[in-house]
């Protein structure tokens, strides 16, 4: 035997006793860590796997009246019927804010289907962080099987545009209330339990009960209504045809007394738009209805792939927070976006209706046929969405140049945001974003116009055609099903193939650059040596990028190019730099990149082509096309933000405009000018500054004047008529006198007639705006009664933006109070209307002061998740370029914190952009006010 050790007994009991606690420790350690590392599923965002909906049939009751608590409340029961996929004791269905009815103490029902054993429910709660209803079963639901879950509940049909809410209107006197819905992205789980993901596709069955002067829509057909009497009152029950197999973010339905205009009975597609009766009697719908049908044929023919249901409704609401949205074969708008009026609404509001329209007829296929995986990929849909929504406009109007409008509309805006180091890829992994206040950031300006503009680039260089024809297949392959972004790669680089277009890389090698990293390359051609060299473009170059790429920020960047005035050309950057020695000039020669900006970057050149390009636009502006007139201005601008150029070669672009006549260069050129308001209307350069616009603006105030016989015609060209608005905003805000003396005069005429206006309709904003500026307490009570009693939306909206173009701080102070009384700025209106006062030096500070003061009951009453938070922080900080306002920024994140919802990225991307707004007005207000007082001296 070998040595030992002894000891006694009592201390052999200790360590014994001491031994089992350390054992239980290391235990409990290891379970709270197990537990850390991988938590209950109902503590995940995110569905487990082991369940797939079938179809749903639920029934629900909207109430529109109040009741004894002066709440408006829905109720109603769902089944749901489902398989289980993967062997489970766990149901996890969404639910948020419902009061689900208890059963025998649980809050729902569960039986088995085909055959099939449904176990007893052991225990059920509703876990609020994550949304769910949880359903602990006794035992095993069997892989294979079907099951179905019944729940029953009542619901607020509350005021916030979420889920099922209600909206409400005057007519004839009388309060109006309409119950509709918003799913998008996750308030499904507002009106029923749901797997509400939009890759849990399934059938919807839907009845709604309502009064009996009311009509119930959803995304089918109805049946004939039915007579039903529940507790007394005499009701319409209105059931639907199963919708096809679709997503839970995609469903609507509404009830409300409208009425519709629609196509005549036996047309293949049934398309009706749907409004306020009075709205209707105008004609208001009359446009819509007129373009629905073009464009839903249009896209027919795009996809090569029909309309897959039997009807098209739409229908105009008064409160919305979105402009529209694609519920399939029921399309929800604000009525700014469906409504339109001949002779009272303008050129603008008529552009915004056609485009609107192409945009939801758009994801009839792409969004809701064919549906992204996960909300990570959201640009597939809207991206898309956005670009081809100029197609479809553009052939609904091919004489407006849609086509060209996307440049200033999409890509030249969604550039700057962009440019800073807290932008984002258009496509997320799937793991960052998993809360709804996660989903609800994508909705924004990358994920709509970058997508588009990538798309759009993508169409270019493998030709539209090849484009639309991998689109078909794509759908074909994928129709009632999801998908992610690599899927419509395969199909395009199948069209590519087949149509025997040669490419550097494969279309999802090139596409990669574009979408997995964000931001966009400058490229740099030197005309001396052909040299051409990418960077990623930062309009801070001082800030710093903490989120890694692969790629390293290269690109592989499609060049399209000209050498004075010579045939198209086009090279592909494959690399950081190379050389193309087609590219350098001889001594008269000027060369001009990404010809109609086709591609997504900016361009720089050596200072010698810099010269030649503007010694071309002083000479013979038109040689050069009229977008790139607009693109050079728009980089000279952001090239000089950025330090690669200098600030007076930017403002030297602006010189040839005292010639220029075309509405893309003029309107860049104010886009770029605001930006200098923006800093400099608080200081010494604002004088010279306004002298210099004037001085430039005052021959288009003047064309225009000419063309129009003195103001008693419109343009024919619907370009044209943009330009005109141009010429009399800036020639007003700038003190032409004629100008000024012409607002006010239209604007006391309508003040002495108020049944009377014979403001143009595609001045009104502007007339309004300049008139109330220029006068004082009666224009403005004047305009806000006629804000109250408009009967178009689209009116009602110039009104309320001419209302913080006052002078008069109360006033100002008075309107940001009204943000917060649904009664006088509607709910979907409030951001806009902040953000308005907000653009006015005066009411700027007022606005932060408001937006700070009042954040808590904003958040709270307006929703967290909204998609206009962002740009709520966004919109007041504008002007941000001071030490002082930075702190006040830093202070105002930290006072939030926690109450950022889906603002949290827009406060990030105002911090940068307000340290680069510093620096860069301390470097250049000299320069600045040097360059203006020069370019001015002569007039004094």
């Amino acid at each position: 035997m070998g040595k030992g050790f002894f000891i006694n007994k009592t201390v052999a009991i200790i360590c014994g006793v001491a031994a089992i606690g350390a054992v239980a420790t290391i235990i409990a350690l290891f379970a709270v860590y197990t537990q850390e590392k991988s938590p209950a599923p109902w503590q995940s965002y995110r569905l487990p796997d082991s369940l797939s909906p079938v179809s749903y049939n639920v029934t629900l009751r909207p109430h529109l009246e109040p009741n004894a608590d002066k709440l408006y409340i829905f109720n109603g029961h769902s089944s749901v019927v489902f398989t289980c996929v993967k062997e489970t004791d766990l149901i996890l269905i969404h639910s948020n804010e419902l009061n689900l009815t208890l059963f025998d103490g649980f809050h729902a029902k569960l039986k088995g289907l085909n055959g099939a054993t449904a176990p007893s429910l052991k225990k059920t709660w509703l876990e609020v962080p994550t949304q769910y209803l949880v359903v602990q079963l006794s035992s095993l639901l069997q892989a294979g099987s079907m099951y179905e879950l019944f729940t029953e509940f009542v619901g607020e049909l509350t005021d916030n545009l979420g889920g099922f809410y209600r909206s409400e209107y005057i007519e004839d006197g009388e309060k109006r209330v309409v119950a509709t819905t918003q799913m998008q992205p996750t308030d499904a789980r507002k009106a029923f339990p749901c797997f509400d993901e939009p890759a849990m596709k399934a059938v919807f069955h839907m009845t709604l009960i309502h009064p009996q002067d009311t009509v119930a829509l959803s995304n089918a057909m109805n049946f004939e209504p039915i007579n039903i009497t529940i507790e007394g009152q005499k009701l319409l029950q209105t059931s639907f045809e199963p919708t096809e197999i679709m997503s839970t973010y995609l469903l609507a339905f509404v009830v409300c007394d409208f009425t519709y205009i629609g196509t005549k009975p036996g047309a293949e597609v049934l398309i009706r738009i749907w409004a306020r009766k009075k709205a209707l009697e105008e004609g208001q719908g009359n446009y819509a209805l007129e373009k629905t049908g073009p464009i839903l044929a249009f896209f027919e023919n795009y996809y090569n792939s029909s309309y897959p249901l039997k009807k098209s409704d739409q229908i105009a609401l008064p409160d919305f927070n979105a402009g529209a949205m694609e519920n399939w074969g029921l399309i929800t708008y604000r009525e700014t976006a469906l409504l339109y009026n001949p002779g009272v609404s303008s050129n603008g509001d008529k552009e915004w209706v056609a485009t609107v329209i192409s945009h939801e007829l758009a994801h009839m296929w792409f969004g809701n046929l064919v549906t992204m995986r996960w909300w990570n990929d959201l640009w597939l849909n809207e991206g898309f969405a956005t670009y081809v929504s100029y197609l479809g406009s553009n052939n609904a109007e091919p004489k407006w140049g849609m086509k060209d409008l996307i440049v200033l509309n999409e890509i030249i805006g969604v550039m700057a945001v962009d440019a800073l180091a807290y932008s984002h890829p258009l496509s997320s992994n799937e793991e960052d974003i998993l809360k709804p206040e996660h989903i609800s950031e994508l909705f924004d300006s990358i994920t709509y116009s970058k997508g588009a503009a990538v798309l759009r680039m993508l169409s270019e260089f493998i030709t539209e055609t090849v484009f639309s024809k991998g689109l078909h297949t794509y759908l074909e392959e994928f129709k009632y099903s999801n998908t992610v972004y690599k899927d419509l790669w395969r199909h395009l680089q199948m069209a590519v193939d087949k149509a025997g277009i040669s490419l550097p890389e494969s279309v999802e090698v090139i596409m990669n650059r574009w979408i997995l990293q964000m931001g966009f390359p400058l490229v740099t051609i030197n005309t001396q040596t052909g040299t051409i060299t990418q960077k990623h473009f930062l309009l801070d170059p001082n800030s710093v990028v903490d989120r890694p790429s692969e790629f390293m920020y290269e690109w592989i960047v499609p060049i399209t190019w000209i050498k004075t005035g010579g045939p198209e050309q086009q090279y592909w950057l494959l690399t950081k730099e190379a050389t193309n020695s087609n590219m350098s000039l001889g001594a008269d020669e000027w060369l001009l990149a990404n010809i109609n900006m086709r591609g997504f970057y900016r361009v720089n050149y050596d200072s010698e082509n810099w010269e030649r390009l503007l010694a071309k636009l002083s000479s013979k502006h038109k040689d050069i096309p009229v977008i790139n007139r607009a693109q050079i201005i728009d980089d000279a601008f952001n090239l000089a933000r950025a330090k690669v150029v200098s600030t007076t070669l930017a403002l030297r672009t602006t010189k040839f405009l005292n010639k220029e006549k075309e509405y893309m260069p003029w309107k860049t050129a104010s886009r770029n000018l605001d930006y200098f308001f923006l800093m400099f209307d608080r200081s010494e350069v604002y004088g010279p500054m306004q002298a210099y616009i004037k001085k430039q603006v005052t021959p288009l105030f003047q064309y225009f004047k000419n063309i129009t016989l003195n103001w008693t015609k419109i343009p024919e060209n619907h370009m044209d008529q943009y330009n005109q608005v141009n010429a009399i905003s800036l020639a007003c805000s700038t003190g032409v006198k004629e100008c000024v003396a012409l607002t006010t005069g239209w604007f006391k005429d309508w003040m002495a007639n108020p049944s009377k206006n014979n403001i143009s309709a595609n001045l009104k904003s502007t007339v309004y705006c300049s008139a109330i500026a220029a006068g004082g307490v009666a224009e403005w009570e004047f305009a806000w009664g006629m804000y109250k009693n408009a009967t178009l939306a689209s009116e009602a909206d110039k009104l309320m933006y001419a209302l913080s173009c006052t002078k008069e701080p109360w006033l100002l102070n008075r309107y940001l109070q009204y943000c917060l009384d649904p009664e006088k700025i509607r709910k979907q209106d409030a951001t806009h209307t902040i953000v308005y006062i907000a653009s006015n030096p005066i009411g700027q500070p007022l606005a932060w002061d408001f937006v700070r003061s009042n954040w808590g009951l904003l958040f709270n009453e307006y929703g967290g998740g909204s998609f206009s938070f962002g740009r709520l922080i966004d919109g007041v900080t504008k002007r941000f370029s001071t030490e002082f306002e930075y702190k006040q920024l830093l202070q105002f994140k930290q006072d939030i914190a926690g109450q950022l919802g889906s603002a949290a990225m827009s406060l990030e991307q105002v911090l940068e952009r307000t340290r680069a707004n510093m620096n860069w007005v301390a470097e250049n207000q000299n320069k600045v006010l040097e360059w203006f007082t020069t370019e001015t001296s002569s007039l004094v």
